[in-house]
């Protein structure tokens, strides 16, 4: 589907100080940043005591490394799970825990969060403290087991809580009912990272650290930037100042050696690195490993001290995202076999061969295509159901259509969990056909024409002595950009002086654009399918990139969108 493309609201830039440039003002401006906003400076973080629990988590944490207990983590199989895992263990570790382990489920074998099994593997490491990061809010029958076993139990979650809340000894989570912590955005490792920050301030307060108050925990910024962009949580204030800090040590080759092993076989240079490299070069080689085998690859990638074991464990990881790749570009061909004469609202896809740690990639590709919520299902590795993972669309609360669903038709929907723009469930395979009419109803009475109409909003154009490579310079240095503060697009008519194909596949199309009388390079990225022609003239919506290389800099245009003008 073609997008429209549309002007983002101006907002007000008299809110900005005339001193930045008018581009930035305008970007800026259109986002709802103020000059109250402008500062990303570490100090301008929300404080650890107003997230509720956290407190009462620091106390439970606090006791258990005084008395020298041993503490385990439940982590989780994505990117956000194991920059979390790994920022709990490193970050308790700092604090003085003597025994610190950690647990993941098996993706295949026992599925999402803190489940029975995984509670009787946390019992079996010796630990009398459990602490979940990324998951538990809906861990009811695995917390209840863990505390069979005799241990306390901690929740950190950052999920839509559900009817019924665990039993744990203490929740934190933003999202809880009551909680006053000014952002709801955190990912599961920021949550995590507050847990630590309360940690330490009440170990202060014991007198633990005497006059040097302790470690430093913005050490492992670069664990929670990784994390938080990589679970594509909102980019408030207060999580772009925990993006900003973790990429100051990344580009600064401060970071962890896992981290900087990932950039080093992804062939990257971390002194440029922005908020995007995080989520589509350090995120998905992170992910890879949960999704075809081990997460656990990944933990101890993050965990490694030696740069040697981390290289290792990096090209590991590497050689799991091609194997991804090959998976997915399958599965894409499929699912556009299915769709041909699929016009669902709802979309949901599935088949036999498909596998289910891939399926919400594809989900996501082809909501990116049709511009419409969708959920893609594969059988289970392990057992007889389905496993889906689905994507929506703004306007379309994923999680609270499944809970309609579940509502609507008990039983139908065996389990499910997530967001408002990405979730997961598990179906028995009988209950797919109606699953998927009850699913397309659910959007057919959400959606209204205005929000299935693909609509691509841009910064407007840009004048001609604005599109140079110091506003690209300006851009790169003025994020971090991400979701709910999109990088800034523009759009613009252009002449086509010359287009081909490049890369391996001739996926990509490299162009020489011309406007007002200047030529540009340009790349559209797996652009081949709306490839214009020499001579042609088009309007493109693009973003403005820095293209490095041998030591020279040069502007290239990013191009996301093209139709003839």
């Amino acid at each position: 589907m073609t997008p429209r493309l549309r002007r983002r609201p101006p907002g007000n830039p008299e809110l900005l100080p005339a001193t930045l440039p008018p581009v930035l003002r305008r970007i800026f401006a259109a986002r709802g940043i103020g000059e109250d906003s402008l500062s990303l400076d570490v100090a301008g973080l929300l404080p650890p005591d107003s997230l509720t629990g956290a407190a009462e988590a620091a106390v439970l944490l606090a006791d258990a490394l005084e008395a020298g207990a041993p503490i385990v983590i439940s982590g989780d199989y994505d990117a956000d799970g194991a920059t979390g895992t790994a920022l709990a263990v490193l970050g308790l570790r700092a604090l003085g825990a003597a025994q610190v382990h950690y647990v993941v489920p098996d993706r295949f074998r026992m599925g999402y969060g803190l489940s029975p099994a995984l509670a009787d593997a946390a019992a079996a490491t010796g630990a009398r403290l459990l602490v979940t990061v990324d998951s538990g809010i809906s861990s009811v029958a695995g917390v209840a087991r863990a505390q069979a076993h005799g241990l306390r139990v901690i929740v950190t979650d950052h999920h839509l809580p559900g009817a019924e809340l665990p039993s744990a000894d203490v929740i934190v989570n933003p999202n809880q009912a009551g909680c006053r912590f000014a952002s709801r955005h955190l990912a599961g490792v920021g949550v995590m990272f507050y847990v630590l920050l309360a940690l330490r301030a009440e170990l202060r307060a014991r007198g633990r650290f005497g006059d040097d108050g302790g470690p430093r925990l913005s050490s492992l910024l670069d664990l929670v930037a990784v994390g938080t962009v990589a679970d594509v949580v909102r980019l408030d204030r207060n999580n772009r100042i925990l993006v900003e800090h973790g990429l100051r040590r990344l580009r600064a080759g401060h970071a962890r050696p896992g981290l900087l092993a990932l950039l080093q076989v992804a062939g990257r240079e971390p002194t440029w690195l922005t908020a995007q490299d995080l989520g589509f070069v350090l995120g998905p080689r992170i992910n890879a490993a949960g999704r075809l085998d081990d997460i656990r690859t990944g933990i101890e990638c993050l965990l490694a001290e030696d740069a040697g074991q981390a290289l290792r464990l990096a090209r590991e990881l590497d050689q799991y995202n091609r194997s991804r790749r090959d998976i997915e570009a399958q599965m894409r061909e499929d699912a556009a076999a299915l769709l041909v004469d699929d016009e669902a609202v709802g979309i949901c896809l599935f088949r036999e061969d498909w596998h289910e740690g891939v399926v919400g990639i594809v989900a996501g590709r082809v909501k990116q295509q049709r511009h419409r919520p969708v959920i893609a299902f594969a059988p289970a590795q392990e057992g007889e159901l389905l496993k889906g993972s689905g994507r929506s669309i703004p306007g379309l609360h994923l999680r609270d259509v499944l809970a309609a669903i579940d509502a609507g038709a008990p039983g139908l929907i065996e389990r499910f969990g997530g967001h408002a723009m990405a979730a997961g469930l598990s179906l028995r395979p009988g209950a797919l056909d109606a699953f998927r009419s009850a699913f397309d109803a659910q959007c057919r009475g959400t959606l209204d024409a205005a929000a299935l109409e693909h609509c691509l909003e841009t910064d407007g154009e840009l004048a001609t002595d604005e599109l140079t490579l110091e506003t690209a310079r300006m851009l790169e240095t003025s994020g971090p950009w991400g979701q709910g503060c999109p990088e800034p697009l523009f759009e613009g008519c252009f002449d086509v002086l010359d287009a081909r194909p490049v890369g391996a596949d001739g996926a990509h199309i490299k162009y020489r654009l011309r406007h007002a009388g200047t030529v540009h390079d340009a790349i559209d990225f797996n652009g081949v399918e709306r490839l214009a022609r020499r001579g042609s003239a088009v309007r493109i919506a693009y973003s403005l990139a820095v293209n490095r290389w041998q030591g020279s800099e040069r502007l290239d245009l990013r191009i996301v969108a093209l139709e003839p003008a």
